[in-house]
């Protein structure tokens, strides 16, 4: 058996599309809300929602795959993201200020349901692509799906800030509505057959991972994915605005830069394990969360001790990037190696409810350490993050298969 290489670029290419809108989305309200004075902690709240319903969704989603197919939160998804470009389109500055947060927020929302409804479909549909047993297959599968999903996330953010420059607020979310609409219909009209529908009967009390694997898998997401977006969300992109002067573009083509590098690597983990005779699994993360947690005490004692900082952080979380893109490779397809079909999307949706989770966690920190101690205090959280995520990874199996068979 092998594997359905149509419908695979058919969930991965409206994945794709996708993430380009969230990527550019991301940016435009960084950067746009920046630009209208508020506050780097008011900016992390703009952020908040996106991430919390990101968790209720995961979680629901998942229980909702199962029983009604992931070609249908796939395509709500979608839609969902129409809604919210087109929405937070008319928005106006001279409303009053808890009036537009509120708004933002609200829609800011409806984005992240949309967003983790859309990745929920795509990941958990690897699973039921690739053959059964072909642990090989499957790494390569994923880490490819992933990795040029965040390479595009990168892309993203370049278009984002410079729709910003070029359109305007309004005009760039009008534009990427348009073009997410003709991707919906392509694949309503393209992807044949169900998707992900359990052959039996899923009970709502099973959306909580009963999995002793998954759930410290989740748990070690959760601190990771915090860590990154303590210094990510709102440390950095401030920090490059206001510390080093750069304007919009340059601020949204370091973001992009480090977000296509990402993806890259995390594309190319496969061959990269391969080559170093390593199989991906629990003590392989483990290894990498310590040079994750070296390499971030590095920057931070640079910045504090006055080394270049500017070239510290740039250079360094180029590197931070890289480490950090294994790791996530790695747990991307541990999730699926630890998973049964039948509850891949409930798995899948349990374990994106932790990652979402630290998200929401990551954003709120990032706008206050930065606002209260700047740049080396986000990265100071960071390691604090990290060094839980090593802890709750201690636990986590070992998965039998050959890297050879990709």
């Amino acid at each position: 058996m092998k594997i359905d290489i149509r419908k695979y670029a058919l969930v991965t290419g409206a994945y794709w599309g996708f993430t380009l809108t969230d990527g550019a989305l991301r940016m435009l309200v960084l950067l746009h809300f920046h630009g209208l004075g508020y506050s780097p902690f008011e900016i992390a709240l703009l952020f908040i929602f996106y991430e919390f319903f990101g968790i209720i969704t995961n979680l629901i989603g998942g229980w909702i795959a199962a029983r009604a197919g992931l070609k249908a939160t796939l395509f709500a998804g979608l839609a969902l993201q129409v809604i919210a470009l087109c929405l937070l389109a008319l928005f106006d500055p001279a409303w009053p200020g808890v009036m537009g947060v509120a708004y933002v927020m609200a829609l800011q929302a409806l984005s992240g349901i949309a967003k983790d409804l859309t990745k929920l479909s795509s990941k958990s549909a690897v699973k039921l692509i690739v053959p059964k047993g072909e642990y090989g297959v499957l790494f390569k599968w994923v880490a490819v799906l992933t990795g040029s999903k965040n390479t595009l996330k990168g892309i993203g953010f370049f278009i984002g800030g410079a729709l910003l420059a070029w359109l305007g607020f309004a005009g760039a979310l009008v534009a990427m509505a348009g073009g997410l609409v003709i991707i919906l219909l392509m694949t309503v009209i393209s992807l044949p057959g169900d998707l992900g529908q359990a052959s039996t009967k899923v009970r709502f009390s099973q959306i909580l991972s009963k999995s002793a694997a998954i759930n410290w898998l989740s748990g070690a997401r959760f601190f990771l994915f915090g860590s990154r977006d303590i210094w990510f969300v709102v440390g950095l992109p401030l920090f490059l605005a206001v510390t080093m002067g750069w304007d919009h573009l340059q601020v949204g083509g370091y973001m992009a830069t480090w977000v296509i590098a990402y993806g890259l690597v995390q594309a190319a983990t496969p061959k990269l394990l391969k080559q170093l005779g390593k199989m991906p699994d629990g003590t392989l993360s483990r290894r990498w969360i310590v040079i994750l947690i070296l390499v971030t005490i590095v920057i931070s004692t640079a910045v504090q001790a006055g080394i270049a900082p500017g070239l510290s952080v740039l250079l360094g979380l180029l590197f931070f990037g890289f480490v950090f893109a294994v790791n996530s490779a790695i747990h991307s397809y541990l999730v699926l190696a630890y998973s049964e079909a039948d509850h891949v999307s409930l798995n899948v949706g349990f374990y994106y409810m932790a990652n979402a989770g630290g998200r929401l966690l990551g954003t709120l920190l990032s706008g206050l350490m930065y606002q209260w101690g700047g740049f080396i205090l986000c990265l100071a959280i960071s390691v604090v993050f990290l060094m839980a995520s090593w802890l709750l990874s201690l636990s986590l199996p070992n998965v039998t298969g050959q890297l050879e068979k990709s």
